[in-house]
């Protein structure tokens, strides 16, 4: 049976917002320290201390926003332990993670410029767990404000004249967790009240983010929207999507069944119920969806590869992964009306990266292919889709065979992009294209797949996985007929004129 979608061309759903596109970096494992700093003094060539071909492969992505100091690490992170000398600074134990020293030598100087070398926008989470409101409110400062005032003077003496632009700030992370254990009714007062002292200086006006609820807790979401919703410009949400049955048995990144393929596959689907029914509830206090939700930290979490330190959470990347990756970003795009950003955990050497590094070697994992392939959609007009088709059937239970979004860039270019979720059976589509105003001129496209489950690149075959041109597909008047290959992931570029 051959899998039908309709693209209606000439219906567009709203612009996917480009920092749908988003990463995460946290002081965890090797993410900052060996994936992002390496030092001036390192003999891995970089640039004021950040490796040279970390920032390419970042730059090639269009990176929209950057997310740092944390996760859990920022609500036990005082920023002003990470300014000025990097020789004075104060070295603090990081607890959350592996139990290892940190120098402190990535701090607020060094992050922000790392933004400016990736032209993106910074994201900083604050800390509320065990901080201070006057530590956030001296933050902002010393961030943000260009006059005269105790912060401003010592970020000018720290070697910073004029002040950055932040615009995203979250005031607090998982306060319902590692940030404090939390009930939403106190977390909903801590929030109003240290919002209150994140001020907008001069021409920087800040975007505050609540912490949101953890994967379906949709009490928090609804004390945090009927107690705060006034004081907020968006709301966070956390879901990981985890194989296994637990926490304690997550299964692992390589080496894994058909089964569990399947089950990764459906849990990253439940993104979905998620988004649907904690935007149910913003749409009782926010009918009008000014506020955004940001879906902060999502991902694949696995258990962590055999002989690596248990904290730093580091795992392989593979096929699998990069499904996970572009089925998600669909659903993102089908919820562009509420959803306004997300931040895949994490950008290097932790969970599902897009990059992983080992002394001076990178490589670039099947998510980085995905994220590349997908920046297409960045700030684009989704286009509105209906699809009927088969499923994808495994012991009784199934689910969509084939993930489908569609958008429309400035230059009136149409992208498709098609996730074939069975780890075994191809696709025949059906792309009927509606409200053309101009006959197809040119059709191209990528696909990335792979000959096993659990196909990856590793540092001695660095491009074992990589996208490759696709032709399976032909024109019959403006029908597109395509054969997706199992486990792929395909983008077509439809130009007309």
């Amino acid at each position: 049976m051959s899998h039908v979608i309709t693209i209606h061309s000439d219906l567009p759903e709203g612009k996917i917002n480009r920092t749908i596109y988003g990463h995460f970096s946290e002081h965890l494992g090797r993410c900052i320290y060996e994936g992002i700093w390496v030092g001036e003094d390192s003999p891995i060539p970089n640039t004021e201390g950040m490796r040279n071909d970390v920032l390419k492969a970042l730059q090639q992505l269009k990176i929209p926003v950057l997310r740092w100091p944390g996760g859990c690490f920022a609500d036990e992170y005082h920023w002003k332990d990470g300014v000025g000398p990097r020789e004075n600074r104060k070295q603090m134990i990081n607890t959350h993670w592996g139990g290892v020293m940190e120098n402190n030598h990535f701090g607020t100087h060094e992050f922000l410029r790392l933004c400016e070398l990736l032209d993106c926008e910074p994201y900083i989470s604050g800390n509320v767990g065990s901080g201070t409101v006057q530590e956030m409110s001296e933050w902002v400062e010393y961030m943000t404000f260009d006059g005269v005032s105790p912060m401003a003077a010592w970020r000018q003496e720290n070697g910073r004249e004029k002040p950055w632009k932040v615009k995203y700030f979250g005031v607090g992370n998982e306060n319902w967790g590692c940030g404090g254990n939390m009930r939403p009714e106190y977390y909903a007062d801590l929030y109003r009240r240290y919002q209150t002292y994140v001020r907008n200086y001069d021409e920087n006006k800040i975007y505050k983010i609540a912490c949101g609820p953890n994967v379906d807790d949709y009490r928090w979401m609804e004390t945090l929207m009927r107690e705060a919703h006034p004081y907020m410009d968006a709301i966070s949400l956390h879901y990981y999507t985890l194989p296994g049955d637990s926490w304690a048995s997550k299964g692992a990144a390589t080496g894994f069944s058909e089964q569990e393929w399947f089950s990764t596959m459906k849990k990253a689907l439940h993104m979905d119920e998620l988004i649907t029914r904690h935007s149910a509830i913003m749409d009782q206090y926010d009918p009008n969806k000014r506020i955004g939700l940001i879906v902060d930290e999502w991902g694949t979490w696995y258990d962590v590869e055999p002989g690596t330190n248990p904290g730093f959470l580091y795992q392989q990347n593979t096929i699998r992964d990069a499904l996970v990756a572009g089925l998600t970003l669909n659903i993102f795009h089908e919820h562009n009306d509420r959803v306004v950003m997300a931040n895949i955990a994490q950008v290097i050497n932790v969970l599902q990266s897009v990059i992983l590094t080992e002394g001076e070697k990178m490589i670039l994992t099947p998510t980085y292919h995905v994220f590349n392939m997908y920046k297409v959609h960045q700030d684009a007009e989704r286009l509105a889709t209906h699809q009927t088709g088969t499923d994808y059937e495994m012991d009784g239970d199934k689910i969509p065979q084939v993930s489908v979004t569609a958008s429309k860039d400035q230059t009136g270019s149409i992208h498709v992009s098609l996730c074939n979720l069975s780890h075994v059976e191809q696709s025949d589509i059906t792309i009927q294209l509606r409200g053309l105003s101009e006959a197809v001129s040119e059709t191209t496209g990528q696909q990335l797949t792979a000959d096993s489950l659990d196909a990856h690149n590793t540092f001695e075959s660095p491009e074992n996985l990589k996208p490759l041109a696709f032709h399976a597909y032909e024109w019959e008047g403006d029908v597109l007929r395509a054969k997706l290959a199992p486990r792929s992931v395909t983008v077509l570029k439809i130009t007309t004129g």
